[in-house]
């Protein structure tokens, strides 16, 4: 902010999705921007999509500003949006933070930000799809994105895994790149909640990627031995006539409880999660889960895919890591397992919301500070250069 005066730092934050729709970048959105619209030395705005043509295309929040602009098509997440474009180039922005990259918002803004001259970084924000198609072209996706990604001021990552995966992608020099995962604070439950003996929760979107049908089939197998094993799946989404389905193929319906969450009602998330024994992550993929990181912020035991950002939990000690292609039986055994441990595990110091916004607001004020001819603006005409990675854990 050297030579700014007293003018706060005009923000933009683009988000292909933001409340009330639901998801892990949603909320990430939500935290770090209520936390710093409280910062006078910022001026923020969030801008997104609207695919329903129904929300507002302005509105206040919690010391920010929300914008909202159509996409189409409706039911599709292509999310053709042109008038995001416009909101890019004419708002004055000081700095522009692209939350996400999997649609088209992200590259079209970024080409806005960039033929206007405006500093520009990003956060990748990966995830999953129940579409082995679209899954299969992610990478060629992500290389696409590789001109832009390099004209970026900084790339940021929500975990190693995910630094390690765009690096080795885009060929981009590992020291452009800086880890800030996300945060897993949950406000304080008003009322008293206990675990409730059995409980299983699953949390997610009802897509076939997020693994909800590999806890069920784990749950048909644990109930031959604790009887009262139950599960709790928060989310809503396309799939849940399939897991429905399963779960009375299997006999286990009476145990499964589908249960919607809006994102606004965080108290009625930290309730939920606070009443179970083990969460189950068998997502096939997650760059950093929030849901993982609330549910370890509340000392709930966790059993996950050892894999992707899920991997990097596994790896630090804090989840129990479950093979790929771990059978019903291996996934029932260590839900079993961490059912016994709910309650004697050490705490540990987790990430959090403040610390994430902390590192974000650093990361803002060293990217305006460096100027419009800074390195930034070099390394968008392909110059190296190395700037200081923020926050990326020592390996």
């Amino acid at each position: 902010m050297s030579g700014r005066g007293a003018r706060p730092i005009k923000i933009l934050q683009v988000a292909a999705r933001y409340l009330p729709d639901l998801g892990g970048t949603e909320v990430h959105v939500h935290e770090v921007s209520r936390r710093l619209g409280q910062r006078d030395d910022f001026s923020l705005t969030v801008l997104a999509t609207d695919r329903t043509g129904r929300r507002s295309r302005h509105e206040a929040a919690d010391g920010f500003t929300v914008l909202r602009r159509r996409a189409w098509p409706e039911n599709s997440d292509v999310y053709f949006a042109p008038g995001v474009a416009s909101v890019i180039r004419n708002g004055g922005w000081d700095l522009v933070h692209f939350q996400g990259i999997h649609t088209a918002v992200p590259a079209v803004g970024m080409l806005a930000a960039y033929a206007s001259g405006l500093p520009y970084v990003v956060t990748f924000h990966t995830g999953g799809h129940s579409s082995a198609v679209r899954t299969s072209i992610r990478s060629s996706q992500w290389k696409a994105l590789t001109p832009l990604l390099r004209g970026a001021r900084r790339l940021v990552a929500v975990s190693n895994f995910e630094a390690d995966l765009f690096q080795s992608l885009t060929k981009i020099e590992a020291e452009r790149f800086t880890v800030i995962s996300n945060g897993g604070g949950l406000p304080s439950v008003s009322r008293c909640v206990v675990p409730t003996p059995g409980r299983i929760i699953s949390s997610g979107r009802l897509e076939r990627y997020k693994g909800h049908h590999r806890v069920i089939e784990a749950l048909a197998l644990a109930r031959r031995r604790m009887p009262d094993a139950h599960l709790r799946i928060l989310g809503a989404g396309p799939w849940e006539r399939e897991l429905r389905d399963l779960a009375a193929e299997l006999g286990v319906a009476e145990a499964v409880t589908i249960v919607s969450i809006p994102p606004d009602q965080r108290e009625a998330m930290a309730a939920e999660l606070t009443s179970a024994m083990v969460v189950a992550a068998m997502s096939d993929y997650e760059a950093h889960p929030v849901g993982v990181m609330e549910a370890l912020a509340l000392g709930v035991p966790v059993v996950g895919v050892n894999k992707a950002g899920i991997g990097d939990l596994v790896a630090d000690g804090l989840v129990v890591g479950l093979p790929p292609q771990a059978r019903p039986e291996e996934v029932a055994n260590a839900i079993l397992a961490a059912m016994d441990s709910r309650g004697k595990g050490a705490s540990v110091a987790l990430p959090t919301w403040d610390t994430c916004a902390e590192a974000l607001a650093e990361l803002y004020g060293a990217v305006v500070g460096e100027g419009p001819t800074g390195r930034g603006a070099e390394a968008s005409r392909g110059t190296i250069w190395p700037p200081r990675v923020l926050s990326r854990r020592a390996r």
